[in-house]
């Protein structure tokens, strides 16, 4: 520890700690809107991004994509969702005994963060916390009108909707399970969906 000090006496910092401005950004001001920073984030972290002009696209783009896929059906717990689903006659199931073997499912978000690409969900989004973890693919419905910067933002929103008690569980997903943990060998899928796809329902 001697040495340390010496070495840190020898080398003072250049700038001192009463010299920050803790007032400055620390971030770059987006150069695009949030909407397509988002998408563009999103992508970067391997997400896959689907934008949609209404709900009846967002209907017809889903249909599409679960018939090429060839799913048998997707688990849904959201009751707004499964509405949907029901229109375009997308089979679904919402008991828990079909979670561990359910190929896809689908949910709603909280908001959408652009600085990241990250996607906040709660235990209060009517899909509960487990159908954020088990399913190989992970399909999240959400509005234009839930981007957000920072996740400070989507913080002071979460404040203002539930002011009359928080969830009691808040997380955000910035793209599909990862880890690089055994031989930094990139695994996928290795703690919850290897795919994450958002419809993004543009409602301006």
């Amino acid at each position: 520890m001697g040495n340390v000090r010496k070495a840190l006496m020898a080398n003072p910092p250049e700038k001192k700690s009463d010299d920050i401005d803790f007032k400055e950004n620390v971030y770059k001001e987006f150069t695009d809107t949030k909407d397509v920073v988002f998408a563009e984030e999103f992508r970067k972290v391997g997400g896959e991004f689907v934008y949609c002009d209404s709900v009846l696209d967002f209907q017809k783009k889903l249909k599409s994509l679960f018939d090429e896929k060839e799913w048998e059906y997707v688990f849904c717990i959201d009751k707004n969702v499964q509405k949907l689903l029901k229109e375009v006659k997308i089979p679904f199931r919402f008991k828990d005994n079909y979670i561990p073997k359910s190929q896809v499912g689908i949910t709603r978000c909280e908001y959408l963060i652009a600085r990241f690409g990250s996607v906040m969900v709660s235990s209060k989004g009517g899909s509960g916390r487990r159908l954020y973890a088990f399913p190989d693919t992970h399909i999240v419905m959400a509005y234009s009108s839930q981007v957000v910067d920072d996740i400070k933002d989507a913080m002071e929103h979460m404040k203002q909707k539930y002011s009359t008690g928080m969830p009691s569980a808040i997380s955000t997903i910035t793209g599909p399970s990862r880890t690089a943990d055994i031989e930094k060998t990139l695994v996928m899928g290795a703690h919850g969906p290897r795919e994450l796809i958002v419809f993004f329902i543009d409602l301006k």
